[in-house]
């Protein structure tokens, strides 16, 4: 079950489960274009027989890549890419809100036997170039179960406010667009998962959007091979706390049409505000399988394997 790491600097980090020969995801931290909110993200994703499982740029939202954090609406600027929402007037192209998430250096980078880890420091600016925030990165490859034909991802993040006012996290739907509270960690899932299978523990098929659970499962089915993959997405416990300032619950953005998303929102209905000096803190789990998973399957994954 050994992985291994390949770093091509200034560009990527790769990491690839050796037994079969799969690349299990790139880690990518070359700057890009502008317009699309320069960030980290991975791409591509792929199960542990080589199904990919994310998407690159698609025609429908280019700054759209694989999974990577985002920050829609921050205090006026749109760290997301693309237009921007305004109330009123729908999405509106103002490059000058579009701002980034630099990387500036890996505190570790390295994998034996079954894990591997990254651990990345980040700068967050608006157009101007300003720090914002900085923000201390860890992803860690674990439970590469090449039976259950699974592996898992976790992704911790803690952003530290270095403005001297406060940092307002917000979304399209904080800004007045119902049903659109996408920021926070991010997944495109590739054009073939259209119309895929999304479900939770309490709930299967229907509209989730908006709602709240501790996990939730993604089944599409691959093209150019036969077959299907699951994602499934967590977000830790303590996720919905910040500290002695009482809680602010995740909601899930979810779509399986016209396109596969996912993203556990930080700021589905209400913004969250940072104070200067203060750090949000949120983790996160990503599990990708071969195979249509079911509620039972998900759930026995899931009691086997804890924060």
């Amino acid at each position: 079950m050994t992985l291994a790491l390949t770093h091509a600097h200034g560009d990527r980090i790769t990491v690839t489960h050796e037994a079969t020969g799969t690349e299990l995801f790139a880690y990518v931290y070359r700057p890009e274009a502008p317009w699309e909110a320069p960030k980290p993200y991975l791409h591509p994703v792929r199960t542990l027989s080589g199904g990919l499982v994310t998407d690159y740029r698609p025609n429908d939202h280019r700054w759209h890549k694989g999974l990577q954090l985002t920050a829609s609406h921050l205090s006026g600027q749109n760290l997301w890419g693309g237009n921007t929402y305004v109330h009123g007037e729908g999405y509106v192209a103002l490059p000058e809100r579009i701002g980034s998430m630099a990387h500036v250096a890996f505190e570790e980078v390295a994998a034996a036997d079954d894990q591997a880890v990254i651990a990345e420091r980040l700068t967050w600016h608006p157009y101007d170039g300003e720090l914002w925030a900085e923000e201390e990165r860890r992803i860690e490859v674990r439970d590469v179960d090449p039976q259950a034909g699974s592996w898992s991802l976790t992704w911790t993040s803690a952003i530290t406010n270095r403005r001297r006012e406060p940092l307002r996290f917000g979304s399209p739907t904080t800004h007045g667009r119902p049903a659109a509270g996408y920021t926070g960690l991010f997944w495109r899932g590739p054009r073939a998962f259209r119309y895929g299978h999304v479900f939770t523990a309490e709930a299967d098929g229907g509209d989730l959007m908006g709602s709240q659970a501790p996990w939730l499962a993604y089944v599409g089915e691959h093209d150019g091979r036969d077959g299907h993959a699951t994602v499934v997405f967590e977000h830790a416990p303590a996720n919905d706390h910040t500290g002695d300032k009482g809680t602010h619950p995740a909601h899930w953005f979810v779509r399986s049409d016209p396109f596969a998303a996912v993203a556990p929102s930080w700021a589905f209905h209400e913004e969250l505000v940072l104070a200067p000096g203060d750090t949000l803190s949120r983790g996160y789990r990503v599990t990708v399988a071969d195979g249509a998973w079911d509620r039972e399957q998900v759930t026995a994954h899931l009691d086997g394997h804890t924060w």
